[in-house]
């Protein structure tokens, strides 16, 4: 028998709510957008003619008061609600996405999924990135050996915006957690994690280039993983000539890849997964692989961001586990705060051993 679909309430309808999470759990079997929350007049006229079907409310009470017809809940609000509102959502008993980063504070996201834990309700974050196509390249690539033995991780998360927008990613106020770090590196941290295990030692420089910013906007994180794999990663909003997005260094051979993944752009142009060449970059994007003088085109793997949500679904339909450990985004946040710490310091700091 065909199941009934899980119902979904999405709470906020920015950037993340409108481009990234409404679209995808639209293009996911399994799965319904059935309330909306914003109060914007705006954004609330977007949900109608987006998502005729789903309700809009205006505010997160509305969903607690009606737990009983939703399945799950996804936070997709400014950093400074994921918390509170996630602990909502766990104190209703709703399975809950939280949207990256998963709190401003790796104290407080400990506390989050220690709840959640405690609770019986699942949890996990979305750490979209882990879906990009060229990512998931350079997973296939490492762990088939075509590299040899990886030296350096190199990952770039660019842009040229050099005027500040207002906004909450630009304010200083610790609980907004904003700034390049925490926006793009929290991707660019759990994906070099993600490729190399645990790290021992954290370097960064970490600076505002922008005349009046509050927040980093350019950023250089040096992670030296227990392998003894070092990882590289850029991230800022002053980058008026791009890098190469990935660079991996082996003993046996390099790949070098430029440009970021399409899946953001084709969901900002009202694309969708399923559509015909989604997530699919073409043959002249295609990265490098060998030495110079001997370099090879790679077909790029294609991004599939619909895996994030059809693993939710798999996961609370099925009993096992949540695409995303919470605790993983827990130890990314960690990373972040240490970086943040010894830029500050100008020194190296090594990463506490777990309690």
């Amino acid at each position: 028998m065909t199941r009934a679909p899980l119902r979904v309430g999405l709470l906020g309808y920015g950037i993340a709510g409108r481009v990234f999470h409404a679209p995808l759990i639209a293009a996911t079997d399994g799965l319904r957008l059935d309330a909306v929350v914003t109060r914007d007049p705006q954004r609330r006229a977007q949900v109608h003619a987006e998502h005729p079907d789903a309700r809009v409310v205006d505010d997160a009470e509305a969903l607690w008061r009606a737990a009983d017809t939703l399945d799950l809940v996804v936070v997709a609000t400014p950093n400074r609600q994921h918390v509170p509102l996630a602990r909502a959502a766990v104190a209703a008993g709703l399975p809950v996405v939280v949207d990256k980063p998963i709190a401003p504070t790796a104290a407080q996201g400990r506390s989050l999924v220690t709840e959640a834990a405690a609770a019986g309700v699942p949890l996990t974050v979305f750490q979209n990135r882990r879906w990009d196509g060229d990512f998931r390249t350079v997973c296939r690539l490492v762990q088939a050996g075509e590299l040899g033995r990886v030296t350096r991780f190199e990952s770039r998360f660019e842009r040229w915006r050099p005027a500040i927008k207002p906004g909450w990613r630009e304010s200083a106020a610790p609980d907004e957690a904003g700034g390049a770090l925490f926006d793009l590196g929290a991707h660019l941290v759990d994906q070099a994690v993600r490729l190399f295990g645990p790290v021992e030692r954290v370097y960064a420089e970490v600076d505002r280039r922008r005349p009046g910013a509050e927040v980093d906007d350019d950023a250089f994180v040096a992670l030296t993983h227990r392998t003894g794999v070092r990882s590289h990663l850029w991230m800022g909003a002053v980058t008026a000539q791009l890098g190469p997005r990935f660079r991996v260094l082996g003993d046996r051979a390099a790949w070098t890849s430029w440009g970021l993944d399409p899946q953001e752009a084709a969901l900002r142009d009202g694309r969708r997964p399923g559509e015909p060449g989604w997530g699919e970059v073409d043959p002249d994007r295609y990265g490098r692989l060998g030495a110079d003088g001997d370099l090879r085109a790679v077909p790029t793997e294609a991004g599939r961001y619909q895996d994030f949500y059809a693993g939710v679904v798999a996961a609370l339909r099925d009993g096992g586990p949540m695409p995303v450990d919470p605790a993983d985004s827990v130890a990314v946040v960690e990373l972040i705060e240490l970086a943040h710490r010894a830029a500050a310091q100008g020194v190296t700091l090594p990463v506490p051993p777990l309690a």
